[in-house]
């Protein structure tokens, strides 16, 4: 492995219907050859229907730094929290 190949980020889609989750890094020359190594490193077991790569430095990030500045809008709205809304008693899945 070169380690001047650039690094991509994994994400596998375990089964149609599901989201896409992070499964980990590699470095590749290409998207197509990250897809192929994603598969073979993250798919052994057949766990996946579904392959995302996408090169790490195209991917921006908060900083935590500035967590409550970024955050602190979502805290003043109360109402958005489900603790407002009376919740049947058939209703055990939630």
């Amino acid at each position: 492995m070169n380690k001047d190949w650039p690094l991509w980020e994994v994400f596998i889609r375990s089964k149609n219907g599901l989201s896409h989750k992070h499964a980990g890094s590699l470095h590749a020359v290409d998207a197509a050859m990250a897809i192929e190594n994603a598969r073979d490193v993250y798919t052994r077991r057949a766990e996946g229907v579904s392959i995302w790569v996408i090169e790490s430095k195209n991917i921006t990030a908060s900083d935590p730094a500035d967590t409550d500045m970024l955050f602190e809008p979502s805290v003043s709205k109360v109402y958005r929290h489900p603790t407002f809304y009376d919740v049947p008693d058939s209703i055990t899945h939630m």
